[in-house]
């Protein structure tokens, strides 16, 4: 066989590589992509950035680099963001009406939840719109939806150890999270009582596509005071109820 190594761009097959070991090892330092590329940190470092910017790659809160959306899509084909928000805003338009409520879209990426749409409810007092940003996925409602679909090898290589908390607060036991997310995975919609904003409310539930794998969730967000728990239930079966006619559509 021709030896082609004269014909490498140097760059290019080092970003390569790096994919490779995303793929083979699930997580990434700094230190071990510049031993394994034999460059400097700072060159290990740039390239990682690279393709964390492409969505190829995201760095979690103990700094280290996992396998981004853009990667999953590429292993695991599937809607992209943009395409699930055009998909799903009509669906996230009629649970907001239905419930008077704030209404949002999220996915997961890497141990965060990314908020990709909302449609604000109309009520003086409300939650606002959150679409851009990312949050801890264990502190949102349909962030802990999405991480209750993942495999307990999968949750732990997000969470090696105890989880990071919102500033102020302390670090979340990893055992208590996945004893939460059995829960669950039981009862089919996730909680969150004032974890990623004090006073606020929020359920959340998965969207599915064909083969019933988890692509996104809807979350339903309001004040602390128009909830009281009592109506829980009622709030979750109209999320389950849009989350499946969405993903029928789907």
């Amino acid at each position: 066989m021709r030896d082609e190594s004269g014909y490498l761009v140097e760059s290019a097959d080092n970003v390569l590589r790096l994919l490779e070991l995303l793929a083979q090892r699930g997580r990434l330092r700094v230190s071990e992509a510049s031993d394994e590329l034999g460059v400097a940190r700072s060159t290990a470092h740039r390239l990682l950035i690279t393709l964390r910017h492409r969505g190829f790659a995201v760095q979690d809160s103990h700094k280290v680099y996992r396998p981004g959306p853009a990667f999953e899509r590429m292993v695991r084909p599937g809607p992209s963001p943009l395409d699930l928000r055009a998909a799903l805003h009509i669906h996230l338009a009629e649970l907001s009406q239905a419930l008077g409520e704030t209404c949002h879209l999220m996915v997961l990426e890497g141990n965060g939840t990314r908020f990709l749409d909302c449609v604000e409810s109309t009520q003086i007092l409300r939650v606002g719109a959150r679409t851009g940003m990312l949050l801890p996925a264990h502190v949102t409602s349909g962030g802990k939806a999405l991480l209750a679909e993942l495999s307990k090898e999968q949750f732990t290589a997000l969470y090696p150890r105890d989880l990071p908390a919102l500033p102020g607060s302390g670090t979340v036991n990893r055992a208590a999270l996945l004893q939460q997310l059995t829960g669950i995975r039981r009862r089919g919609y996730a909680t969150n009582y004032g974890e990623s904003d004090r006073g606020i409310v929020a359920i959340g539930a998965c969207v599915r596509d064909g083969s019933g794998r988890a692509l996104a969730a809807f979350a339903v967000a309001l004040p602390s005071p128009r909830c009281p728990r009592s109506r829980i239930p009622e709030l979750a079966k109209a999320i389950e109820e849009q989350c499946r006619r969405a993903s029928a559509d789907l």
